[in-house]
């Protein structure tokens, strides 16, 4: 009899054996929690008379789209935080994106693949959930075991070439008295995101019910507990939507690609 894999039983295994069963199909679903300790990134893959333009564009928007890695045009080697891995096959869903519409989320791209694709590969947020987790902060998604919920603000970024549109925010709902030490937990990793853009009320930011998010799910928000909004590797699927490249491939949001860093090395004091 197989062994039922769950989110649990995955969460103190190395990246490289999460990735193999992520590419023999074993596992589709979200990868927050994890092989806890190792750095998550999220993807955007784009032709490559489109990526200087994405670049530039994350470049002046790095808490939303922090660059750790770049592959060469052709290549889907990850060489910088995975040498060996391949990001066709080990992210656990896809989207395939067509003059900015959403057509398929696949569990592989290896049938899409082309000579001139670039893989862009952005910090996310999970990455500094194991450092919440160690100061007993509550990472609610988690203990839901649910996708992280995540909100297209009215925040705009800097537009950049062909690229513009608004950030989108993860939120995490913090016990009031431990938001201080959230702040300073996330802080010491500005390649992942970093500390929080807003805390507090969600219509500031444009987000008119917290119950219903545009990305992920909702999770409860007990009382006594403040919302807690981050910057998202999901907004260059924004950017894709407002921008309408003729051809694009992201990670499903929540679905991420599971690097050899660790979330250590990308911690600045």
């Amino acid at each position: 009899m197989d062994m039922i894999i769950t989110a649990e039983s995955l969460a103190h295994k190395p990246a490289r054996d999460v990735r193999a069963l992520i590419r023999e199909g074993k596992w589709t679903g979200p990868t927050s929690g994890l092989s806890l300790g190792h750095a998550q990134a999220n993807m955007i893959v784009l032709p490559k008379d489109w990526a200087y333009d994405f670049l530039l564009f994350a470049v002046r928007n790095n808490r939303a789209c922090p660059i750790l890695d770049v592959t060469e045009a052709g290549s889907p080697e990850p060489r910088q935080i995975a040498p060996g891995a391949d990001v066709r096959t080990d992210l656990p869903k896809y989207r395939i994106w067509k003059n900015g519409e959403l057509t398929a989320e696949p569990t592989d791209i290896v049938s899409e693949w082309r000579d001139d694709l670039a893989a862009f590969m952005i910090g996310c947020s999970f990455s500094f959930e194991s450092a919440l987790l160690d100061a007993g902060i509550p990472v609610r998604h988690i203990e839901e075991n649910v996708n992280v919920p995540m909100y297209l603000t009215n925040i705009q970024c800097i537009p950049a070439g062909r690229f513009s549109g608004n950030m989108v925010m993860s939120m995490r709902p913090i016990p009031h008295r431990q938001v201080p030490a959230a702040v300073t937990c996330t802080a010491r990793f500005p390649s992942v995101h970093g500390s929080p853009m807003h805390i507090g009320d969600p219509s500031a930011i444009g987000i008119s019910d917290i119950g219903r998010p545009d990305f992920g799910d909702a999770v409860t928000i007990n009382r006594g507990e403040t919302p807690v909004f981050w910057a998202c590797g999901v907004t260059p699927q924004a950017a894709v939507m407002n921008s309408k490249p003729p051809f694009a491939i992201t990670h499903a949001p929540g679905h991420m690609f599971i690097a050899d860093r660790r979330d250590s090395d990308y911690a600045v004091f």
